[in-house]
C-alpha cells in the first residue's frame, strides 16, 4: 500500500502542491506521494481539480479512498492521457467548490452544537447540507435552530484541529456524536476539530474554515421526518 501525505490535514487553504506519481492502480486511479486533494469521507465530497504533468493537464473528477488498500486515489475524468510512475506533477484543487464544502462542513459542526441529539447520518454539498438526528423526545424548530446557528456564525470563533491519542477518545466517548459511523482508528491517534473554547469538539478528518464568521448567513430550509425518532435538518446558505 502506498501512503500519501495529506497536506490538507494541516492546511485546508492550500490549493496546490508538487508531487510524484507513486502508483497507478488497476482502475487507472492515480496515487501521489503527497496531495492537497481531500478524498470522499465523513459526508464531505472528494475534491475535483487538475494534475499537470509534462505539459498535459489531467482533469480529476473526484478523489476517494480505495476501500481495500486504503490508498488515496485521484480519479481521472478520462484515461486518454495518463502519467507514469515517477512523473512529477502539479496538483491543484477546484478551490471554489472546496471552499463551499469547508464553509458547509463547519456549519454542520455548529448545527451539532445547537441540536443536543445523536447524529445518525449526514451529507455535505456546495449549496445545501444536512444532518440526521435521533431526536428522542426533543422537538426541533426551524427558526429557533436558524437563529442559534447565525448567532454562532456572527461570532469570530476560532476553528482549530488537534491530535489526541486513541486512549483519550476511549476515556471521553461523549466526544463521538455520530451514532452509526465511528472515527477511524488504528494509527494510534485521532484528529479532533474544536470550535471556540466550548462550542464544539469532536473527531473529524474534514476540511474547515479558520473562523465561524467565514461561513456566512445560513438557514434551516427544511426539517424532514425520517422515522419515529429520526429527523433530517437541511441547511442552505442565505443568498
Amino acid at each position: 500500500m502506498h501512503q500519501t501525505t495529506k497536506l490538507f490535514e494541516e492546511d485546508a487553504y492550500r490549493t496546490q502542491c508538487e508531487a510524484t506519481v507513486v502508483h497507478i492502480n488497476q482502475q487507472h486511479g492515480i496515487i501521489l506521494d503527497q496531495t492537497v486533494f481531500y478524498p470522499t469521507g465523513g459526508g464531505q465530497p472528494g475534491d475535483q481539480g487538475t494534475l499537470k504533468v509534462n505539459g498535459v493537464e489531467i482533469k480529476i473528477a473526484t478523489t476517494v479512498y480505495d476501500r481495500q488498500t486504503g490508498e488515496l486515489i485521484h480519479v481521472p475524468a478520462s484515461t486518454d492521457s495518463m502519467p507514469n510512475v515517477g512523473d512529477k506533477v502539479e496538483a491543484e484543487i477546484d478551490w471554489s467548490v472546496r471552499y463551499l464544502h469547508m464553509r458547509m462542513h463547519t456549519a454542520l459542526h455548529l448545527l451539532c452544537s445547537v441540536v443536543p441529539c445523536g447524529v445518525t447520518g449526514g451529507q455535505i454539498g456546495a449549496s445545501k447540507s444536512r444532518l440526521d438526528f435521533d431526536v428522542g423526545e426533543h422537538t426541533l424548530e426551524k427558526q429557533q435552530i436558524t437563529d442559534a446557528l447565525n448567532h454562532l456564525v456572527e461570532q469570530p470563533f476560532a476553528v482549530t484541529t488537534e491530535w489526541v491519542d486513541d486512549d483519550i477518545l476511549d476515556q471521553s466517548p461523549e466526544l463521538v456524536r455520530t451514532m452509526s459511523v465511528k472515527p477511524p482508528r488504528g494509527v494510534g491517534k485521532v484528529r479532533l476539530l474544536r470550535v471556540g473554547e466550548n462550542v464544539d469538539l469532536q473527531p473529524c478528518g474534514g476540511t474547515h474554515v479558520k473562523s465561524t464568521n467565514e461561513i456566512g448567513a445560513i438557514r434551516v430550509s427544511k426539517i424532514e421526518n425520517k422515522g419515529k425518532r429520526n429527523r433530517r435538518v437541511n441547511i442552505v446558505f442565505v443568498d
